[in-house]
């Protein structure tokens, strides 16, 4: 029996020479990965394990992105322990205030996953690095301190859903926009503990920050990992972007796969998810009249440069609509950096928006946004569940920054072709 994408790696790093979906192995670990809100729960666990250290200083990635700069003083306890932890194991991957990102944009750019790896993360959305050819996954805390000290964690190997994307997308259609229209179409929970593995002629229009947005959300399908095949696009990312070797898996000819879509991108349009579920989707055609209060475009999902070149795009010589606050997060210092010395900065104040450090911030109802009672935010960010960006009466809807960019001009959620 044929073995997907998914399984050929984690066979490789079982050290078995094939797997099968549901089997329970033991794997080696490339990276394991912490931020400040999960990270010293993982600490706290690993010292009642009394181990000698971590299994590898290299293999470790520290990312204080959640409530950085500090918010409070809890946050700042948080950020001190995982300090201390860092720098008494001499983690090489660290990265504070001035360094850090928002984790899941971040290490991709560091360089610090490539093709073929197996990564955990104790962060339900570190299956982004599918994106570049891995198997990555979220995990909770406990896993992440058995990881750090040992280099191991154990799987159930996932069966798999296959994603076939033909077709070109058109202007204003995104990575954002085409997993909206998948997890609309089989639900929060149509992919639960499987692998989502995308293939198909349509992967070659869509460029690397796509594919991490699409990634990245597979987690909002309940999918245990997105993955897509490594082509010349994710090589040369790689290559850009890190010294590290990495290895290509392709699945078999005769791979099972539980179920198979066929997704036509060229018949796509953008997209929105209504509260309070990232199922509860409608095309930008079927949205109606909805005023919003804020935008936020930034996140792991998307605040990346082009997300930031599609916002800037529209709002350039506009103005955000009276009322509306609207608040800009580059993803990382890179990013934000690039931004500036494009202009992008500049236009989105101009336009009068904020724009932030790098940080999670609003999108878990952190702090930089937080929606009062009866609120509306249209968000480029990933969940949209009951309170999470703040009151329990407040509504979030998640959209591309295409559209987050337009709705901040017009004060109701819009298409971008309309302005």
């Amino acid at each position: 029996m044929g073995m997907t994408m998914t399984q050929k790696i984690l066979a490789a790093h079982a050290g078995l020479p094939s797997v099968c979906a549901g089997q329970l192995i033991e794997a080696d670990l490339d990276l394991v990965l912490g931020n400040d809100i999960t990270s010293p729960v993982a600490i706290h666990e690993m010292e009642k394990m009394k181990t000698d250290g971590v299994f590898d200083k290299d293999k470790i990635a520290l990312v204080l992105d959640h409530f950085v700069p500090n918010k409070d003083i809890k946050s700042a306890q948080h950020c001190k322990c995982v300090r201390e932890f860092a720098c008494r194991h001499d983690i090489t991957n660290y990265f504070d205030v001035g360094e850090m990102g928002i984790e899941h944009a971040l290490l991709p750019e560091k360089g610090l996953t490539v093709a073929g790896d197996v990564i955990i993360g104790a962060d339900s959305h570190t299956c982004t690095y599918g994106a570049l050819g891995a198997f990555s996954t979220g995990v909770g805390s406990t896993d992440m301190a058995a990881g750090m000290a040992t280099g191991k964690a154990w799987f159930k190997v996932p069966a798999a859903i296959r994603f076939e994307l033909t077709g070109k997308p058109a202007k204003w259609v995104s990575g954002k926009d085409i997993i909206l229209h998948i997890i609309g179409m089989i639900g929060v929970d149509g992919a639960l503990y499987k692998s989502m593995e995308f293939v198909g002629d349509g992967i070659a229009y869509l460029t690397m920050d796509d594919r991490f947005t699409i990634a990245n959300m597979a987690i909002e399908a309940g999918g245990k990992n997105g993955i897509f095949p490594v082509d010349e696009r994710a090589e040369q990312y790689m290559k850009e972007h890190s010294k590290r070797p990495y290895r290509i898996y392709e699945a078999d000819e005769d791979a099972v796969y539980e179920e198979t879509y066929t997704i036509d991108l060229s018949a796509l349009r953008p997209t929105v998810a209504f509260p309070h579920l990232p199922e509860n989707t409608r095309t930008i055609d079927e949205v109606g009249d909805i005023p919003v209060d804020q935008v936020v475009i930034g996140s792991c999902t998307n605040g990346r440069m082009e997300d930031l070149r599609v916002a800037a795009s529209i709002l350039k010589g506009r103005k955000v609509a009276k009322g509306v606050r609207v608040i800009v997060i580059p993803a990382t210092q890179k990013i934000y950096l690039d931004a500036m010395e494009e202009g992008l900065l500049k236009t989105f104040v101009e336009a009068g928006a904020v724009v932030s450090t790098p940080t999670c911030g609003p999108c878990l109802g952190g702090y930089m946004g937080i929606l009062a009672e009866g609120e509306r935010c249209v968000s480029t960010t990933n969940r949209n569940f009951v309170g999470r960006m703040g009151h329990t009466d407040s509504e979030i809807y998640l959209a591309s920054p295409a559209v987050a960019a337009a709705s901040a001009v017009t004060g109701k959620i819009s298409d971008p072709d309309s302005i």
